[in-house]
């Protein structure tokens, strides 16, 4: 593995995304002790619009290899949960007057991760086989949603294949400090220590 591969051009990050992630070790959940199957795979804010194509054509060059990634986009799932359950035109009618406080506390009733993000995800899960699961949308579903409320509760729900957390941010881990979230490189997204890092992980 290079030396800082987190901060290598885009192209051999991709390349080692493709390498581990279709490896028989990285499937097989192997090398893991007794940790969940959870990577991280933080990159820059500025590198948004460039992870986002880089996401869609590894999917397509792991299929190639013959795995199957299920890619969840959690923007998209609230979306349409607020849509299936009738709450969208309310948001619309009623976002100008609340404030951000009140508007805060009725999504994340309403975008419940426990109750209600997590079980969407499994039932999205049931639908179809898959070999990876990719979790992307993060920084758009800030604050309601936070990453490592949605990681802990996935915890019970993802056990058999390994997912992969695109983070905009830094993963930063430390024995002085442990591990934690630091969404958009500023935002301490509490602590989260169960995840590895996908650029330390050797192929």
């Amino acid at each position: 593995m290079k030396e800082n591969l987190q901060n290598a051009p885009l192209s051999d990050r991709f390349e080692h995304l493709v390498a581990l992630i279709s490896s028989p070790r990285f499937l097989k959940k192997e090398g893991l002790g007794n940790e969940v199957p959870f990577f991280i795979c933080p990159f820059k804010v500025s590198e948004t619009i460039d992870m986002q194509k880089i996401q869609y054509r590894l999917v397509k060059h792991l299929e190639q290899k013959g795995v199957a990634v299920l890619s969840l986009n959690l923007y998209d799932i609230c979306i349409d949960i607020l849509k299936k359950n009738g709450d969208w035109e309310w948001l619309i009618e009623n976002e100008k007057a609340s404030s951000k406080n009140e508007l805060l506390e009725d999504m994340q009733s309403m975008l419940d991760v426990e109750t209600i993000i997590i079980p969407e995800i499994a039932e999205r899960m049931k639908k179809i086989h898959f070999d990876v699961l990719f979790l992307t949308g993060v920084g758009e579903v800030f604050p309601y949603i936070r990453s490592h409320n949605v990681l802990n509760n996935l915890q019970s729900t993802v056990t058999e294949q390994p997912a992969v957390l695109f983070f905009p941010g830094e993963y930063k881990q430390s024995p002085e400090r442990g591990a934690s979230l630091e969404l958009f490189g500023k935002l301490r997204d509490d602590k989260y220590y169960r995840a590895f890092n996908i650029f330390h992980c050797e192929i």
